[in-house]
């Protein structure tokens, strides 16, 4: 059995991953350990590396929460899946047993993590953060199904749920951006408004669905956003995380119904502003937990509407990296120049 993984380590705050050897616990009850082929890398990651969540307890330790993979160990009392399954890692709770993080050891330090972790080469992980991979879905894209496309699907089909004479504006096209986009694309909306700051994922946002595409930052935008939705649209989706995003979406939505909704949050300490008349007026504003996706039930939903849809999902992932360009891969992500890095796994013998 394997006794070591190859793992991205953050040790400090601020400071960049560190590659190491760590040695991998006996399994407890609900735990299964997993060969990672492939890990996506999320904002969310950036949020942690940068000490934008606050106060971390939990340093040193793993990171990274979407991944595919096979299944090579499990722990007392798993029975969702088997050995030599394949499988995709999310961060979404699914069913299943909820099983602690596990801890590891290097040259006699602890190493935590998460009931799921997807920065390293083995990983254990929690039985509830496991679902079976579609067998004629590839193993480099079942990535996408473990945050991005379920949380930005899942916005659409779960939350929203828009009708065809509706219209929708999509808030940053990163890979939950893309995800909402691609599925507004499958409910056929009269209206889907892309809105961005990077010139070459407006032109992919057209490909994936989008009826016009506007850069934030033209000089312009003010004037040209107001005659394409002249008094507001049905509803924003927005993924950026930043509180000026936010704020725009907000002010972009109709009164009597418009709604906004927001899949990721600013760094602690930071707040959004909003006028109470708006609200009194009938905008609504919310934050999305994962697209309320119930991931045994609703992936396989979302996995069939795409394939229907003739959507080319291999389209999200533009860049791949080795594990130990792990730290290039989050600056690439940081800086707008890539949609979702995938990192490819090695297993030495």
């Amino acid at each position: 059995m394997v006794k070591y993984a190859y793992a991205a380590v953050l040790e400090k705050i601020g400071s960049p991953l560190s590659l190491k050897n760590i040695e991998i616990p006996k399994l407890l009850h609900g735990q299964v350990l997993i060969k990672i082929l492939f890990s996506g890398v999320c904002r969310s990651q950036l949020m942690e590396v940068k000490g934008a969540r606050g106060i971390d307890p939990w340093l040193p330790h793993l990171l990274g929460h979407e991944g595919s993979g096979i299944v090579i160990d499990k722990g007392n009392g798993v029975t969702k899946v088997d050995l030599n399954d394949e499988v995709i890692l999310g961060w979404i709770k699914g069913s299943g047993l909820e099983a602690p993080g596990a801890i590891y050891q290097c040259d006699n330090i602890k190493i935590n993590s998460g009931r799921v972790t997807t920065f390293s080469n083995y990983s254990i992980v929690s039985e509830n953060r496991l679902i079976k991979k579609p067998s004629s879905l590839s193993f480099d894209t079942a990535v996408l199904f473990g945050c991005a496309l379920p949380t930005g699907a899942g916005m659409v089909f779960n939350e929203i749920k828009p009708k065809q004479n509706h219209s929708a504006i999509v808030l940053g096209l990163g890979g939950i951006g893309l995800s909402a986009l691609m599925a507004l694309k499958s409910k056929k909306l009269k209206s889907v408004i892309a809105l961005d700051i990077s010139d070459e994922k407006l032109r992919l946002a057209k490909q994936f669905g989008a009826t016009h595409t506007m850069n934030v930052g033209d000089a312009d935008f003010s004037k040209k956003i107001r005659y394409l939705i002249n008094e507001g649209v049905d509803f924003c989706l927005e993924s950026t995380g930043m509180v000026s995003s936010i704020e725009l979406g907000f002010s972009l939505i109709k009164k009597n119904g418009g709604k906004l909704l927001f899949a990721s949050h600013p760094p602690e300490g930071e707040f959004i502003k909003l006028a109470p008349y708006d609200l009194i007026s009938g905008k609504k504003i919310a934050g999305s937990w994962g697209g309320a996706t119930n991931p045994d039930l609703d992936i396989p939903i979302i996995y069939r509407a795409f394939a229907r849809s003739g959507i080319n999902l291999e389209a999200l992932i533009t860049k791949k990296y080795s594990l130990d360009q792990i730290n290039q891969a989050l600056h690439d992500l940081e800086n707008g120049e890539v949609f979702r890095p995938l990192i490819v796994m090695e297993h030495p013998n």
